[in-house]
């Protein structure tokens, strides 16, 4: 018996630990369903397949574990092509890919980014789904981090972010 349960523990170690080893994107249209189900905060990565610093965000920062861990416990994270094709349908709109230049953008990303196209951007919502802020250019660990803790906990509610990031203890280790 001892050794069924010692077995069924270190499964339940293991798998926790490997559900933790990447982050759990999932669609706009996923992340709307299940925050009606369940609210909470949503993280956006906005990013195009040319962005240098998009694929440097992947594999800099959304690999460290402590920011897998603070976005899979605090957020639906949704990584979204600022030039995605698709449409997408969102408060009674639809949203379509515009063409413009060599390029084209997606109608949601420019609606999110307040029309100031910039890549990579991560945007954060409530979880009433309104804008709280989006944050364009890399993210490093660190900052990523602090951001996080910020969002997460409400701190942008009540604190000012210099005050806030003064006192902030990290947890990534150099």
């Amino acid at each position: 018996m001892r050794k069924l349960i010692l077995t069924l523990f270190l499964v339940g170690t293991i798998y926790s630990t490997k559900a933790q080893d990447k982050i759990n994107w999932i669609s706009f249209e996923e992340a709307i369903v299940l925050n009606k189900e369940n609210p909470k905060p949503i993280l956006i990565d906005i990013y195009t397949d040319w962005c240098g610093y998009c694929k440097k965000m992947d594999v800099n920062t959304y690999t460290n574990p402590t920011i897998i861990k603070s976005i899979n416990d605090s957020f639906y994270a949704i990584k979204f092509d600022g030039e995605s094709k698709e449409d997408i349908t969102y408060k009674g709109h639809t949203f379509k890919y515009q063409k413009s230049g060599r390029r084209g953008y997606h109608q949601l990303s420019a609606s999110l980014m307040n029309g100031k196209l910039s890549y990579p951007t991560t945007i954060f919502l409530d979880e009433n789904e309104a804008l709280i802020q989006a944050i364009p250019g890399y993210l490093d660990k660190k900052l990523m981090e602090k951001i996080l803790a910020f969002f997460s906990n409400k701190n942008y509610k009540d604190n000012k972010w210099d005050v806030f990031e003064k006192e902030f203890k990290s947890q990534i280790q150099d």
